[in-house]
């Protein structure tokens, strides 16, 4: 049964009380995370946070700030509509962050949430690059919201940028995000099949985050990903078909000293079998173990 949005109302005050309120509820409830975080506590801090315009990255100096009625309000019909609904608190917030930056998303894009941004932040950072200033040229295959494109225009101050997807509505998703964040000079999106609106291009670093899930997994996938745009999921067969015609294409692409970085999920073991030849560096990060894999041009063209 539903709680009392009224008792709620009356008794839940501070920032604190609405965090403890949303694990609560969330976990009675079964929520399924993992569109930007990963368990109870850290949804409910980023939905209170969010939706209360604070910083999601400070939320010490308003843990015991009191709220307003309206802003109880908010909060409550949050929590309760992430429940009843089950979309990703980021399609109820139009936000999600990668590294630091804001995203618009709503249902036409999957919510940012690739290692790769991890991996090419990396402190001591990353293996494939050894100065990012080289770097004068990226291609983000499947960009969804663009977050991939717009970290690699941050990262790498002397690229030019090119951004594709397959969908369109994904593409306008993108073009907003681009605007907002002032790198339509650096960044054009096309719209096309991965290579094919690219012809005769090459670049130093092709980043790709493709669909990769198997249609096993499709059927039971949990009503918070079945919000998501299947399109931006379903990998074929087993899961890894857009990642077969990615790698066979690649090299054409790529410059002589250009690697590949790809997303892949839980398909390493059938990668690994099916190209056994190549030597692919499968890297991790905080909650993820070999679902992404550098190679570079002359590893690809060597075999």
């Amino acid at each position: 049964m539903p709680h009392s949005s009224s008792s709620a109302l009356d008794d839940l005050l501070t920032v604190r009380d609405f965090i403890r309120y949303g694990v609560s509820r969330m976990i009675e409830a079964n929520v399924v995370f993992g569109h930007g975080t990963t368990n109870a506590y850290d949804e409910a801090v980023f939905m209170v946070l969010e939706g209360l315009h604070l910083p999601v990255d400070q939320l010490e100096p308003y843990l015991d700030a009191r709220l307003i009625g309206a802003e109880r309000e908010k909060m409550i019909s949050l929590i309760n509509a992430r429940i009843a609904t089950r979309k990703p608190a980021s399609y109820l917030l139009n936000r999600a962050y990668i590294q630091g930056i804001p995203f618009y998303v709503d249902e036409r894009v999957i919510v940012p949430r690739s290692y790769i941004g991890e991996i090419l932040c990396a402190e001591d950072g990353f293996i494939g690059i050894s100065d990012p200033w080289e770097i004068t040229s990226v291609l983000d295959l499947c960009t969804g919201s663009g977050c991939l494109a717009i970290l690699a225009a941050h990262l790498f101050p002397n690229a030019t940028v090119d951004a594709v997807d397959l969908s369109k509505d994904a593409l306008a998703v993108a073009e907003l995000n681009v605007k907002t964040l002032e790198l339509t000079d650096r960044i054009s999106l096309h719209h096309g099949d991965l290579f094919a609106p690219l012809k005769g291009k090459k670049y130093d670093l092709i980043i790709t985050n493709p669909p990769y899930v198997d249609p096993a997994e499709m059927e039971v996938l949990p009503p918070e990903y079945r919000a998501e745009p299947s399109m931006a999921l379903d990998g074929g067969g087993d899961g890894m078909d857009i990642v077969r015609r990615i790698l066979a294409d690649a090299p054409d692409y790529l410059n002589d000293d250009g690697g590949l970085l790809c997303e892949i999920g839980t398909g390493r073991h059938i990668i690994d079998d099916e190209y056994a030849n190549l030597p692919f560096l499968w890297l991790d990060t905080e909650d993820s173990q070999g679902e992404v894999f550098w190679i570079t041009r002359d590893e690809m063209m060597d075999v």
